[in-house]
């Protein structure tokens, strides 16, 4: 239940004009409970096993106040008791009562009932939005920019997420069920979403379906669906972003290249967020200077012959890139010069492009 609860409250909105959304709905039927939660742009559905009833119905759970409870109970047993003047939750040494809503004014969440879709294997696509959902803009005007864009092929999936500074494309193995015969367009998934269904993949060897719809999408995974409204907005043309040659190649491990990262990161602030990545033969330098804060100078060896060169990134760019990946695993960083995009290259499926601040 505990975690049940927890990924469906994810969707849950903390403030509303619709004071009802801020609430779960509880179904029983035919012996099987299922979860409810949205924000009416994104919704999901949670079938719950191990559930024992011979009751019928529907009741509201107060999101925040269930939460708390379930983190604070140690039992592995919770009864819930609802009728018109309340709602009790008990366990074998705690017993609360809290105010019931009406569950008729509560959105419905869409079924999956798709015969066409596609499937993706879930350890593929959990990783995949692990690998794309930090690069989304949540705060940009440009909505498109706000979700991540889904290129869908019999074979192939393709997520790309950008900024407008970054982006980041992996592809990864599909298949299809059914068949696909409508143009599909480029749906775009906001980034609330694909964080909603990257927590709802629980098992790798599970199987995710996608049935995309030309205003939304769907998403089964395991006991969990997913109704997502697309994005408004065109994304961008993310091939021309990538460069077509590169100058230099670098290999890294990707632990110790995150380490140095990090620790140039510490001196660094608002105002003086840049760090100059050195070149020279053998040896990565990472310099920073924060005003009023002091400064750092890391160095790291690396596998670089050729003529000394600077490019500065925000490290904050180059630190989220690196964290998603194994810390044993290696990374190549492919340059062209120090003004123009770089390109960090993790297995041959992910591509992640960062442009170089301005140096003064």
């Amino acid at each position: 239940m505990q975690s049940a609860f927890a990924i469906v409250s994810g969707v849950v909105p903390q403030r509303s004009p619709k004071e009802v959304l801020r609430n779960v709905k509880l179904t029983l039927t035919d012996g099987v409970a299922t979860l409810l939660g949205t924000d009416e742009e994104v919704g999901i559905r949670y079938e719950l096993s191990g559930v024992t009833t011979d009751s019928v119905g529907e009741a509201l759970l107060p999101t925040q106040r269930l939460s708390a409870i379930l983190r604070e109970v140690q039992d592995d047993t919770i009864q819930i008791e609802v009728n018109e003047e309340a709602l009790w939750i008990r366990t074998a040494q705690s017993e609360f009562r809290l105010s019931v809503e009406d569950p008729a004014q509560f959105p419905t969440v869409a079924k999956f009932e798709d015969d066409n879709y596609f499937v993706i294997p879930g350890k593929a696509f959990r990783q995949g939005i692990q690998r794309t959902l930090f690069a989304t803009d949540t705060e940009s005007t440009r909505y498109a920019l706000g979700g991540i864009l889904l290129e869908m092929a019999p074979e192939t999936a393709t997520l790309a997420a950008t900024d407008g500074r970054r982006l980041a494309v992996i592809k990864m193995n599909c298949s299809v069920h059914g068949t696909m015969e409508n143009e599909l367009g480029q749906p775009v998934v906001p980034a609330k979403a694909m964080a909603l269904i990257e927590r709802s993949i629980q098992d790798d060897d599970q199987e995710v379906h996608l049935a995309v719809h030309q205003h939304h999408v769907l998403v089964r995974s395991g006991l969990s669906t997913i109704y997502a409204r697309l994005v408004e907005g065109r994304f961008p043309r993310y091939q021309d972003v990538i460069p077509d040659q590169c100058e230099t190649t670098i290999e890294f491990v990707v632990g110790p290249f995150l380490s140095a990262v990090r620790q140039a990161m510490i001196v660094t602030n608002e105002e003086s967020r840049g760090v100059d990545f050195a070149f020279g033969d053998g040896t990565l330098t990472l310099t920073s200077v924060g005003q009023d804060v002091g400064s750092s100078r890391i160095e790291l060896p690396v596998s670089f012959e050729g003529t000394p060169f600077v490019i500065t990134f925000d490290p904050r760019f180059v630190q989220e890139f690196l964290r998603v990946l194994e810390p044993a695993g290696p990374v190549t960083l492919q340059l062209v010069d120090g003004d123009s995009a770089a390109v960090f290259k993790a297995e041959e499926n992910y591509t992640y492009v960062v442009m170089p601040l301005a140096r003064d």
